[in-house]
């Protein structure tokens, strides 16, 4: 059976290597976009099983990457979660406002991270 497949939009590196080492150890591939307008044409191009979704980044933001993810039919029900240094409740309402299946905070537990996403990836597209 092929692996599934996760992409992982971070422009953080050190984040994305820790992030990405522990979902091939957990037997995802990953690949890597390093901004918002970057996530939306890789999910495009590539249909993940599952995106992980930085809420800031350089030259489109999270949300907005999220939002026009969800707005477009040919990839809007592809889980999506949100993984951010944002911790108020009302950063998590926007998020989920913007179509985000789950919302993750840093410092993350990895291994919930790992949950977390098996959970959604076990749900199928």
């Amino acid at each position: 059976m092929a692996k599934k497949r996760i992409l992982i939009v971070e422009d953080n590196m050190d984040t994305y290597e820790l992030v990405r080492f522990i979902l091939e150890k957990s037997g995802y591939e990953t690949f890597l976009a390093v901004n918002g307008r970057d996530g939306v044409n890789a999910v495009r191009k590539q249909n993940p099983d599952l995106i992980i979704m930085d809420l800031s980044m350089p030259e489109m933001d999270g949300w907005t990457a999220t939002s026009l993810i969800k707005k477009d039919e040919q990839i809007s029900n592809i889980p999506l979660i949100a993984v951010t240094a944002h911790a108020l409740p009302s950063d998590r309402q926007r998020a989920m406002d913007a179509g985000c299946n789950e919302y993750v905070t840093k410092p993350m537990d990895l291994l919930d991270l790992v949950d977390t996403v098996n959970q959604w990836v076990s749900r199928g597209i």
